[in-house]
């Protein structure tokens, strides 16, 4: 019950999805509580939040539902059909583009599973958030997830014909400098740019933010009126390098690729819905 509440952000919605009263899951949360003496949620009017020892339990207590639910999968019989619900997180751009697709063909191939899909480019608690797995595109830090490395996102410097027209091709990362950029917030240091070029050689370089967003497709119309030069993944910007409407500059130095990674919580045992999607994309990740 209290992954639930955790789940929902609610007690009634908790108390609703499981089919009890809104009194029973309060009683067990309150008696949770009374066990461990300790608050596990900040109640306010509108709105209920995680305590520092509800977040550290709410990570096990998700981990313990998953498992129940994966243990009575595998006792009831295998030719069942998959059913429920997984709750998975992408962020706004490939989840628009890649993600969204294969999820519209996993849930007509899978009726009886439905499929919560939260997009968002912003760090999230996949705990906090109750999903089952997230899709991110970044260098993992070491933390308790696990995280499965699907492929590299290439990324390319473009600009468009008239900026370069305009401005002069840069031909190695320094020239930069002199140059409008439009740059990715959702990163440590927006600014900060780096390359790894011809002899493996690595070049840092501080650009200058002609517009900072947080998001890359947000880039494209300032991309196409020629305000700047932009680092953008192939999945935003790959059309627009083969059609021409944007040119792909600085070949010889290649920004780092970032690693598409499939993150979940530290169990290995899943339900059955979930491994499946969870083995869907991987198969069909396409980057």
């Amino acid at each position: 019950m209290f992954a639930a509440v955790v789940e929902h952000r609610s007690f009634t919605d908790a108390a609703k999805a499981l089919s009890v009263s809104k009194a029973t899951v309060s009683k067990a949360v309150t008696r949770l509580e009374q066990h461990l003496d300790t608050s596990l949620f900040s109640r306010t009017s509108r709105r209920l939040a995680l305590t520092e020892s509800g977040r550290r339990l709410a990570d096990h207590a998700q981990r313990i539902l998953a498992e129940g639910q994966a243990a009575e999968e595998a006792a009831r019989d295998e030719t069942a059909e998959l059913s429920g619900t997984v709750r998975l997180g992408a962020p706004m751009n490939f989840g628009l583009l890649r993600i969204a697709p294969l999820i519209a063909q996993f849930t007509k191939e899978n009726p009886l599973v439905d499929v919560d899909l939260h997009l968002s480019d912003a760090k999230i608690d996949i705990v906090e958030l109750g999903l089952d797995a997230t899709i991110r595109i970044a260098d993992m830090p070491d933390s308790s997830l696990r995280a499965r490395r699907l492929a590299d996102v290439h990324m390319h410097v473009v600009a468009s014909p008239a900026y370069l027209a305009e401005r002069g091709r840069p031909t190695h990362p320094s020239d930069l400098g002199s140059h409008d950029c439009l740059c990715y917030s959702n990163v440590t240091a927006p600014d900060v740019w780096r390359f790894t070029g011809p002899g493996q050689q690595n070049v840092t370089v501080q650009v200058r933010p002609r517009i900072t967003v947080n998001s890359g497709e947000a880039m494209m119309p300032a991309l196409r009126l020629g305000v700047g030069i932009a680092r953008l993944p192939d999945f935003i910007v790959g059309d627009a390098i083969r059609s021409g409407e944007l040119e792909e500059i600085l070949l010889d130095w290649r920004p780092p690729p970032f690693g598409l990674h499939l993150v979940t919580p530290p169990s290995r045992l899943r339900p059955a819905r979930v491994e499946a999607l969870l083995d869907f994309l991987t198969r069909h990740h396409g980057c």
